[in-house]
């Protein structure tokens, strides 16, 4: 098997955990543990394997002057985004949850818009457009009723500010990969989250009965933070060695099918008509706005 096959299954690899994710992660909130004592288990659990993993490669002192975009890395990516991501959750079905999470690529590009100032095209316009009334038709009417879901409406919304707040960490992380090992990066970003999730967080972890939890339970928290959070950000690392940015970036497409194919497996979700109509909307708009420009030689 050579390196690039072998890239491309890591690529599969880790979108097929962030499928899994959805309804594994679902499966023990609130009854087992409620979505922010998730949160810090989560962080606690990727920083000190990710200290563990640094260790096997060679130590890089961080500037002074780059703390502050660390710090700011760590709000977004390991904080903000991930509080919205579970309370959402929490509140809404898996299948919107994966649906409303491919809105990301468009959200990026506009944060990039308004941030980097970097230009856009009509045909990218469009897709902003067409992906964003597709969210928006998930938020407002996808609703419907569901027994494992408390308010879908506000979880869409959560998990919309998820997304935008993980566009946030992606831009922020950028000029950071360009200094800094990956580890590194992560093992000091997620060590930040910790202090910056505890004040938000340690009550409803306290609240965990951790002696009593059921073997089911327990396996779906190692799957989180083993497996959706650490082991990803390895097969995505991996990945991005041997392939193009863009070509990875195309699992993302993945997510919703193998969510939506797992959480009606096991009973957690349904499908509608506005589920799928808003899905196809989000999927072209991410498809105009991934959409590689020819130019003239």
């Amino acid at each position: 098997m050579n390196k690039r096959t072998f890239a491309l299954l890591a690529g599969f690899g880790a979108t097929l955990i962030y499928g899994l994710n959805f309804t594994i992660a679902k499966s023990v909130m609130p009854e087992h543990i409620k979505p922010f004592g998730f949160i810090l288990l989560r962080v606690i659990g990727a920083s000190v394997l990710f200290w563990i993993t640094s260790l096997f490669y060679k130590e890089e002192k961080v500037h002074t002057s780059d703390w502050p975009r660390f710090v700011a890395v760590s709000v977004f990516g390991m904080a903000a985004n991930m509080l919205s991501f579970f309370k959402g959750l929490d509140m809404t079905t898996p299948i919107n949850g994966a649906v409303i999470m491919t809105s990301s690529p468009i959200l990026v590009l506009i944060l990039s818009v308004l941030i980097i100032k970097e230009k856009i095209t009509w045909t990218k316009s469009l897709g902003v457009f067409t992906g964003l009334v597709g969210a928006l038709i998930l938020i407002l009417y996808g609703a419907g009723t569901n027994e494992h879901a408390t308010n879908i409406t506000v979880g869409n919304f959560l998990i919309f500010i998820n997304a935008t707040c993980y566009g946030l960490y992606l831009i922020l992380a950028k000029p950071l990969t360009k200094k800094y090992h990956t580890f590194t990066i992560l093992k000091w970003a997620f060590l930040i989250g910790i202090v910056i999730n505890l004040p938000f967080t340690i009550t409803e972890f306290s609240e965990v009965g951790w002696t009593t939890l059921p073997l089911k339970a327990i396996l779906a928290m190692i799957f989180v933070v083993a497996g959706s959070t650490y082991l990803t950000y390895l097969l995505n690392v991996f990945a991005l060695n041997q392939l193009k940015a863009s070509t990875l970036s195309a699992f993302i497409y993945l997510q919703p099918f193998i969510a939506t194919v797992f959480a009606v497996a096991v009973g957690s979700d349904t499908l509608s008509l506005i589920k799928i109509a808003a899905a196809l909307m989000i999927f072209v708009g991410v498809y105009l706005v991934t959409k590689r420009v020819k130019t003239s030689k």
